[in-house]
């Protein structure tokens, strides 16, 4: 079973940057879908960015223009760069695979396999 692990949370004041990252514990990075999700105290899980076995993206909403998921193949890591950040940004962020591409990749249900989480916090 593929475990995730995610790094590269932390504090920021608003307008600041920072960058998420998630390893895989197996090799077969390539052909899975992967997405960034984040729980704000409080709230239900959002969907945040995705990408799939192809390296296509896709954003919500409220992150589009200042996210931005990448991932490296050879090195089974994902990432998540987050510019421009501001206190709605504050979550715990996970990273996400899920065993079959396709379906709605907002909806953290139809995701297998989910890392142990990393705090955000954005101070305005």
């Amino acid at each position: 079973q593929v475990q995730l692990v995610e790094s590269g949370g932390g504090s920021v004041q608003a307008g600041g940057s920072l960058r998420l990252s998630c390893s895989a514990s197996d090799d077969l990075f390539a052909i899975y879908c992967m997405a960034w999700f984040r729980q704000a105290a409080g709230k239900e899980r959002e969907g945040v960015a995705h990408i799939d076995n192809m390296g296509r993206t896709t954003y919500a909403d409220l992150v589009k223009g200042r996210f931005t998921i990448s991932k490296d193949n050879a090195k089974n890591t994902l990432y998540l760069q987050m510019n421009s950040l501001n206190a709605e940004d504050t979550a715990m962020y996970y990273c996400a695979r899920k065993s079959l591409c396709g379906g709605d990749w907002s909806r953290p249900w139809e995701y297998n396999y989910w890392g142990q989480g990393t705090q955000v916090t954005v101070s305005s």
